[in-house]
């Protein structure tokens, strides 16, 4: 199956001359890049996330494959999908399926499904994709969209990750596709996606599902970004650095609902 783009020239520029310019307007040049296990990045639009997964692409080296887990916005298609086969069209060009990496993982889950729907016109995945093509024209992904699913469903997906990428012969990159707290004040994200980005750096899936439940953080991403943990964690990960964090308030002027965007690595 090819998948086309679904929020190119809405999300990032269409016209792959614009879309350099505009990635390469949000990366950092000359800073060193490390190997990482994982990242958080934002996925709105990249006039208003752009330098925030930016700054944390700027500091990786990205390797041939990428897993991406992000939320499933549009209630399409399977609650736990991924997708084994085929490429996604881009405006860089086609960026295929790491079908060997996918379909090991899917055989080690018991909850993941193959289903394309899900990802269709999903774009929390998506706007990962120019930033990791752009850095690495060789890269392969594997797409995982999830909604709301239950502890032993998130858990049951990062260690089928993690395995899987244990055994893959070539190292593979984690990437959890979340915004933070929507259409608040900025103050208020602020403190509390604090509350959430300290479980993230502690690498507590558990107290990252607690917090957001308790103080009703609109995280979007919580359960890929805790099955990223999880499989992290399996993965040897020790800790977590957040690499830069703002508010959609920042561009746009409008301070009073806004969406907390954080670009965090996993090593």
């Amino acid at each position: 199956m090819v998948r086309l783009p679904a929020v190119a020239g809405r999300f990032y520029e269409a016209d792959p001359s614009l879309l350099q310019r505009e990635i390469e307007a949000y990366l950092i040049p000359g800073l060193p890049k490390e190997e990482a296990i994982a990242a958080v990045c934002p996925h709105a639009g990249y006039m208003y996330s752009g330098h925030v997964a930016g700054a944390v692409y700027s500091r990786l080296i990205i390797p041939d494959q990428v897993v991406i887990l992000g939320p499933n916005h549009t209630g399409l298609g399977a609650p736990a999908a991924i997708m084994t086969r085929g490429e996604w069209q881009m405006p860089f060009g086609p960026v295929p399926i790491a079908s060997k990496l996918a379909t090991r993982i899917l055989s080690l889950s018991q909850v993941l499904e193959d289903d394309a729907e899900a990802h269709l016109y999903e774009h929390s995945l998506e706007v990962q994709v120019p930033f990791l093509q752009y850095l690495n024209p060789r890269v392969s992904i594997v797409p995982i969209c999830l909604s709301a699913l239950p502890l032993e469903a998130l858990e049951d997906i990062g260690l089928a990750i993690a395995r899987a990428v244990s055994e893959a012969e070539e190292p593979t990159l984690l990437v959890a596709s979340t915004d933070m707290s929507h259409y608040v004040p900025h103050e208020v994200a602020k403190a509390k996606d604090a509350l959430a980005i300290e479980r993230i750096l502690l690498l507590d899936h558990l107290g990252l599902l607690e917090v957001v439940k308790r103080e009703r953080i609109s995280m979007c991403g919580v359960y890929p970004t805790a099955a990223t943990i999880v499989a992290a964690r399996a993965l040897g990960a020790r800790k977590g650095e957040l690499v830069k964090y703002a508010t959609s308030g920042e561009v746009s002027g409008d301070f009073y609902q806004v969406v907390g965007y954080a670009g965090i690595i996993i090593r």
